[in-house]
This record gives C-alpha cells, structure tokens and sequence, in this order.
C-alpha cells in the first residue's frame, strides 16, 4: 500500500464520496443476506403445512421489494465509489502532465516519448481500476465474508467449520501467486511502453520509412516488440488462468461438504430443511467473497506495480528550478555576459570551455562555427534548459541563475533548429506564447518573418490546420512561423538558432532587415553556417571545438588567413558553382 501514498490527498479531499459509497454497499449485502433467511423460512413453512397463498405472495413480494433495493443501492455505490475513481484517474493524468512539464529538458532526452504514453493511458486505468472496483471487491467481499461466517455459525457451528476447511488453502494460493501477478504485470506494463514507443517513433518517421523503402524492415521490428508484448502477456495470462480456477476448486470443496454432511443432519434431524436451504444459500453468497479475492489481489497488484512507474515519474525533480535567492524585480535589458563559462552534458568532457563573451544591449551577435562546436549549446543556456555554475553567466550584471525562470524565458525569443509547429491553424501556432493575442498583432508579426503573403494565398489564410508537425507547408515557410511566433512576444533577446537555413537568400535578407528594425536597442544572437546571414552583425564569434577561435566584425575576420575566412572563401566557392 505503500506505493498508493501519492494518492492520500486526494482521497482524504474526496473521502465523503467514498464513505457513502462504502455505506450503500453496506445496504447492498445487507439485503441480499435477507433473501435466504426467507427461502429457509418459507421452506419449513411448506414442509410444515403453515402457508397459504396470501403468505407465498407476501414472502414473493418480500423478496421483489429487496430486489429493487439491491438494484438502487447497487446505482447509488457505483454513483459515488466509480464515479470518484473517474475523478481520481482525471486528477492523476492531470498532475502527470503538469509535472511533465515541470521537468528539464535532459529528462526527456533519457525516457522515450512511448513510455510517457503508456504511463499516461494503461497505467492510470489500472490505477482507476484499483481505487474503483478494487476497493469495491475488496470491501464488499470482506464485510459479506464476515457476517455471512456469523449466520453460518448460528446455524450449525460443526457443519460451518468444516465449510471452511479450503480456507487457508485459498489464503496460500492468494499470497503466492499474488506475488508472482505483481511481478509478471509490471513486465507487461514495460512491454506496452517498448511497443507504443516504437509505433510512436515509426508514424513520427514515416516519410523517412517510406523514402528509403524500409517498410519491410519496420514491420519486422515491429512485429518482434509486438511479439515480446504478446509473450509477456501470456505469461500473465498463464498465471491468471491457473488462479482463479484453483480458487474455485476450493470454493467448490465447500459444497461438497454440505451437500454430504449437511444431507446426513436433516436426515437425523439435527436441522431443518430450510435451514439446509438457507445455510446452502449463504454458503452460495460466500461464494463471490472467495471469488474476489482472486479478482481485488490481480486488481490491486496491477494497479500497485502502475502506481510504482507512476511515482517514479512524480518522484523525478527537475534539476532547473528557482533558487532561493532569486530577485523578483529584475527588469531584463538584453546585456549578456559570459565569464570564463566553461560546460558539459556529462562530467570530464566539456563541450564549452573558457567562453569570455560580453554582448552588450541592442547589438547583433553572430556565432558560426563547424558542426558540433557548441553553437546551440551556448544558446541553450541562456534559456536555463542547462544549469551553469553560479559566476559564468549575467544578464545585465546579474546571475542566470538569480533571475526567475518563468521571467527569463518570457523575455527571451528563441527559434530553435527543429522548428516544431503543432498540428493546428498558422494563427495558434504564431500566438502560441500567448492566451489571448489581437489579430493585427499576428498578422504584423507575419509580415516581419516574410510569411503573409504564402499566408494569405492558403485556403483557409490563417486558419489552415497546418497537420502534424506543420508537415504542410515547406520547410521554409515552418522556419518563417517559428520566426514569427518568436516575434509576437516581443522579446528583449531574440536568438535564431540556424533559423534561416531553408530561406533563399532574398527572403532572408528582407528578413533580417525587418527583424534590425524590430530589435533596435534589443540583443539579437544569430547563429548561422551561411555568411551571407550574419556579415552585418556587430560582433561575431567563431567556435571551434566549444572555445572562442576568433572575434571580431566582418571585415575584421576575413583580414585573419584562418577559419572564418576559410569558410567564408568556401561558400563564395559553392554560390559560384551553383550558378555557373
């Protein structure tokens, strides 16, 4: 139970729903322990000669009175004991995601997005199933157990005792091969993650499949992860399988006991036929109890080993968070430095190292660099999606990391390299940083990003559901949107990470012109592999294995015979070629 803790305040807010429930089921087994007192009654009352037609109608409606209310308070326990088990499997896939959303970026580099899904869908129902009809099972099956085993003694205390001779044999099976169900489902549950992320992965990449004519390929691994599924589920199945029958022989065993011992009594006398009848129909209602102690342990340790993958999620703390000592008033002004910063993803391999930057507010920074030299690297930890030693890093004088992250990241604009739109219309995606956003506000930050016109020639103009991913429209005009849903927050910072990379150079020009006048007396940081985009900037850096190569202005670089004036000679080169 220990694993359920996650869940107390929930259940302590919402323990009212689940006490009424408890009482109508109270209600429930009380009715239904009336039903055979009355057969045994009306039994010895035939036997005896005692009852006529008005008493056989009086005991028949009796009996279809109780029936209707086993019938509404069966309604009223579901009422409040399932429906606050919906509420409960709302309340935990809702806390899930937000602490999903909490968590750095690092933890989403180390868990695979079908994982995350399978926790979010097969391992909250079996929550929900546990805190549901797992509690009912398991109240219900106890409180009848014991007052039907008092009734059963008042009866005949012997013939009840031998009744009960499978007992501890069903008690044995239970804490077995309950153990054996906790464990093997726990595999099931791994197994469902492994098979939606690779379904995820393969629709993600399926115009990569398709390209390289890998469809055979794909089906193969998917039919092994779906076949690891279907084995792990057998397994379960297997046990499953042998637990409830094994119980039933059990509970079958007391049957046989009264049918043979109890036979022999009414036939000496010691008791009547209808307290055969009854004491043989209150063994029937025992029958569920034992019945559901197979179903509530399956249950409950289903949704025991959900909850532990639950709670290891919950459990994980984000290592980017407000500090202690965060100054709440800082108004960002855009100047940026970096002081002998030097990091690295894991310990003893830098991949920045000695970085001595200053950028001060309303200048254009252009980083290029070779590929894997710690471009975005640098840019990401503006955005605190790393952590930086206190001391390396200041906007406007201040540490990184006394400034609150929720303010840092509002102020800052960044369009990434994966320009990721979401499968909805171009107006959402541009205002997507904002709940409510004008018209001409969408509309100006379009024009500035070059994208209107393409816009405006779409059927539905701004309102075109872009599909999935933004697969759509032309990488380009994803580019453009990312820019422009970068704009529209009017950031003191904007950084472009390789932002311009599928814009023809006309368009990239008219581009960064706008963008110089948006921006005047803000910081703008460009990183680009194509000269052309960054030859007006202020200040350009060049990164060469996470250090600061070389710096300077344009001109000033391309006097340097070294790697700025390389690549810069190298793409004069490769537009010489493409044109001739």
């Amino acid at each position: 139970m220990r694993n359920f803790k996650t869940l107390w305040p929930f259940l302590r807010e919402h323990k009212w729903m689940y006490i009424c429930g408890l009482i109508w089921i109270l209600f429930t087994d009380i009715f239904q322990l009336i039903t055979p007192r009355i057969l045994g009654n009306v039994t010895d009352s035939f036997q005896d000669g005692e009852i006529g037609f008005r008493g056989l109608l009086l005991y028949t409606l009796m009996i279809i009175g109780i029936s209707l209310g086993v019938a509404i308070f069966r309604f009223l326990w579901r009422w409040f004991i399932i429906g606050t088990s919906r509420k409960l499997e709302y309340h935990i896939r809702n806390k899930f995601f937000a602490h999903l959303q909490t968590l750095s970026i690092n933890f989403f580099n180390h868990h695979k997005t079908g994982d995350l899904m399978a926790h979010a869908t097969n391992d909250i129902n079996s929550i929900r199933m546990a805190m549901g009809p797992g509690l009912i099972f398991a109240f219900d099956s106890l409180f009848l157990s014991i007052v039907t085993i008092s009734i059963l003694l008042s009866i005949n205390v012997k013939l009840t005792l031998l009744s009960l001779i499978p007992m501890p044999f069903l008690i044995l099976i239970v804490v077995k091969v309950g153990k054996l169900i906790h464990k093997r489902f726990r595999t099931v549950q791994d197994a469902f993650a492994k098979l939606s992320d690779r379904i995820q992965e393969n629709f993600a990449g399926i115009r990569v499949v398709k390209a390289f004519v890998q469809e055979d390929l794909e089906l193969k691994r998917f039919t092994k992860s779906n076949q690891y599924n279907l084995d792990t589920n057998m397994k379960l199945v297997k046990v499953i399988g042998v637990f409830h029958p094994l119980i039933e022989i059990f509970a079958s065993l007391g049957f046989v006991i009264i049918i043979g011992y109890g036979g022999r009594l009414v036939m000496l006398g010691d008791i009547s036929l209808g307290d055969f009848i009854a004491f043989y129909s209150y063994l029937g209602l025992m029958t569920w109890p034992i019945m559901a102690i197979g179903r509530v342990i399956n249950i409950f340790q289903r949704g025991a080993a959900s909850m532990e993958r639950i709670n290891t999620i919950l459990f994980e703390r984000s290592e980017i968070y407000d500090y202690s000592d965060i100054i709440d008033d800082h108004q960002i002004q855009g100047k940026i430095e970096f002081k002998n910063l030097t990091f690295g993803y894991t310990k003893n391999n830098p991949v920045l190292k000695n970085i001595n930057l200053t950028i001060e507010k309303g200048q254009t920074l252009a980083i290029v660099g070779r590929t894997g030299c710690g471009k975005t690297t640098l840019v990401n930890l503006l955005l605190r999606l790393f952590n930086t030693k206190r001391g390396q890093l200041f906007i406007d004088g201040v540490d990184i990391n006394k400034i609150p992250l929720a303010f840092l990241r509002q102020n800052i604009g960044y369009v990434p390299q994966d320009n990721f739109l979401f499968s909805t219309t171009i107006n959402e995606n541009i205002s997507f940083s904002f709940a409510e956003v004008n018209q001409e506000q969408v509309e100006e930050a379009a024009r500035v990003s070059q994208i209107y016109d393409n816009i405006k020639d779409f059927p539905g103009g701004f309102d075109t559901l872009v599909g999935e991913r933004g697969v759509t429209l032309s990488g380009g005009q994803k580019q453009r949107s990312s820019i422009a849903r970068a704009i529209i927050k009017d950031p003191r910072i904007l950084i472009l990470d390789d932002s311009l990379s599928a814009v023809d150079t006309q368009t990239e020009e008219k581009i960064l012109q706008e963008l110089k006048k948006l921006m005047k007396n803000r910081t703008s940081i460009i990183i680009s592999h194509r000269i052309s985009t960054i030859k007006d900037a202020d200040h350009i850096i060049v990164l060469e294995k996470g250090e600061i190569l070389e710096q300077g202005t344009h001109e000033e670089l391309l006097k340097n015979d070294r790697l700025y004036n390389y690549l810069y000679q190298k793409q004069l080169l490769e537009d010489k070629l493409e044109s001739a």
